[in-house]
């Protein structure tokens, strides 16, 4: 294969032990890339969408585990990756040898079995696709904001912001009351009222509703009268339905308009193989819209309404867990769920080492041999993808961390969650504070990036693994033509499918934690498969030191918590949150 990634249906090259494994910092930065490639594909639906509403829901009190779901998964990578260098082997090749349950059957005139992991990958997976249709959705709504397609999307585009602009006005009447800042309330209240003038009459009846559901909540909270308790969810059901009522009066297709053509544009690029000049185009908005969320946090601390103070960011590495939201949320949950997909999420740690194949590393390596030269040559480009991986880590997580930032300090003090056809309007209100007017444009530009990034590279992605992992299904005949025909396949089917999940459940939010759902639970499984890989399958010339094996172990053991946790919580409620109940 050559060093960028190769079209669909490329052959991919013979072993090439003419490329030396460089030893200076400089020349290692050039052969980097597998890891900024996942860095490109999990912004989006982890940091953007899943993170944010973490902190909407959770404050600041849980921005520990959002860092330590960061970092704490780089170990498992690094293993999965050492795993593929040093042996040639694909990912799910080696998750197939993980001792256990298998079923044993013949396919194509040979013997095939499929383990215990394998099964739980194929769910993992199909998961993983809706979380893409959740993804296709996002940018759907963003361009919806952007570019209306009818009438009805203009209305309802209107419809939205009136509402997003009267909540963020009651927050900053709330806090100016609170710090007793009379001309800072009396500007507050003389822009609600202008707000409240000029909005349409199903916006009146919707604003309403929703206060009368915040009152209901805050009587909720002062009373022990079981009576007055029941009558108190009743009423707010009631409300709630009706608001869902008038909502659905003035919702929109353009979205799905919009999500349907991306679809099929995604599915022509992939067919044609521009995955080259695709990556690093969306590499530099990502990085570009990265630095914007980063500059917006900073300047918040400007604002005394909105500026992050040094004891709520201690309040949030404090190792405390919050209880449930007014509403009966739980930020926990969504946060262990947000935990399956930010940083390296279960899909990533897969995908990564098919990565590291089409960069070279595996091929540079050569075939294992007892000889000195293929272990200098292993030890070389270990130490590149380690570096790689790590590297990616630090430029990810700091990501993570400003976006978790702005949902707490914005999102969770206006009490704005991020949900289904709302979910691009309600982020974009995270810049307004700082940049004002053109936050909605600034911030639709870069969430076009850095989602469009994600579901290219995921798609990318998911067609190289799904296809190797048909292949291990024993539905394609085993040979490099199948295989490379059925990347192909999957690359034009797998936009398409993620369209019409999300025709089917327009809710991205719900649809990206399905999926953190999912690969948290998968978390425990593919630890225990590092550490296998790690004492049954490393090179004794390769074996790493005391402080690694540490750091792996407590990996590990942070990976079995949470996927624990969460299969407990959520398992039974996985019919649920799809919307099947």
């Amino acid at each position: 294969m050559s060093d960028s990634a190769p079209s669909p249906g490329e052959t991919p090259d013979e072993i090439d032990l003419t490329v030396e494994p460089p030893t200076r910092f400089l020349s290692m930065l050039t052969h980097l890339g597998p890891g900024l490639i996942v860095a490109g594909s999990i912004v989006g639906s982890g940091e953007l969408i899943a993170t944010t509403k973490t902190g909407a829901e959770a404050g600041f009190s849980l921005l520990w585990l959002i860092i330590l779901g960061c970092v704490i998964k780089v170990f498992v990578q690094v293993e999965f990756g050492r795993y593929t260098i040093t042996s040639g082997k694909t990912a799910l090749d080696g998750l197939n040898e993980i001792p256990g349950p298998a079923v044993r059957f013949r396919s194509w005139g040979q013997p095939r079995s499929i383990n215990w992991l394998m099964v739980y990958w194929l769910l993992m997976t199909l998961a993983s696709l809706a979380q893409l249709g959740g993804i296709v959705g996002a940018v759907g709504q963003a361009m919806q904001i952007c570019v209306p397609l009818t009438e009805h999307g203009r209305q309802y585009n209107a419809f939205a912001k009136a509402q997003a602009e009267i909540q963020i006005q009651e927050t900053l009447a709330r806090l100016a009351r609170d710090r007793d800042d009379q001309p800072a309330l009396a500007q507050a209240k003389d822009k609600l009222k202008a707000l409240e003038a000029a909005q349409s009459e199903t916006s009146a009846q919707y604003l309403a509703l929703r206060r009368s559901i915040q009152a209901d909540q805050v009587l909720m909270g002062e009373t022990t009268d079981k009576d007055q308790l029941k009558h108190l969810k009743q009423q707010i059901a009631s409300s709630q339905s009706v608001m869902q009522e008038l909502k659905q009066s003035v919702v929109s297709i353009d979205d799905k308009l919009w999500a349907g053509i991306i679809a099929v544009v995604t599915a022509g690029l992939l067919y044609l193989g521009r995955y080259h000049f695709i990556q690093h185009f969306s590499t530099i908005l990502v990085a570009s819209f990265t630095l914007v969320t980063i500059g917006n946090l900073f300047a918040l601390q400007f604002s005394p309404d909105w500026a992050v103070s040094g004891s709520e960011v201690l309040l949030g590495l404090s190792f405390s867990l919050p209880g449930n939201t007014v509403s009966g949320v739980n930020p926990v949950v969504t946060a262990l769920a947000t935990f399956g997909i930010i940083g390296v999420g279960a899909s990533e740690l897969i995908t990564y080492p098919y990565w590291c194949i089409e960069r070279g590393y595996a091929r540079f390596t050569g075939p294992r041999s007892e000889s000195e030269s293929w272990a200098r040559r292993a030890s070389g480009w270990m130490k590149v993808m380690q570096l790689d991986a790590w590297g990616s880590m630090v430029v990810y997580t700091f990501a993570t961390i400003a976006f978790y930032l702005l949902g707490a300090a914005i999102l969770g003090r206006a009490g704005m969650n991020p949900e289904s056809t709302e979910l691009i309007r309600t982020l974009s209100v995270m810049y307004e504070p700082v940049f004002g007017t053109i936050a909605p444009t600034l911030f639709l530009f870069g969430a076009f990036a850095v989602l469009y990034s994600t579901f290219f590279v995921a798609n990318a992605g998911h067609a190289r693994v799904d296809a190797d992992g048909v292949r291990l299904f024993g539905l394609i005949p085993p040979s490099d033509k199948s295989l490379h025909n059925t990347v192909t396949v999957f690359n034009v089917a797998f936009p398409l499918l993620c369209f019409v999940v999300y025709a089917i459940i327009p809710e991205p939010a719900k649809l990206v934690l399905l999926s953190g759902v999912m690969q948290a639970i998968m978390l425990p499984m593919l630890s225990f498969a590092a550490l296998f890989y790690r004492y049954r399958r490393i090179d004794h010339r390769l074996m790493p030191g005391l402080l690694w094996d540490v750091g792996l172990w407590i990996s590990s053991f942070g990976m079995l918590i949470a996927g624990g946790y969460l299969f407990y919580a959520k398992l039974p409620e996985l019919g649920e949150l799809i919307g099947l109940n």
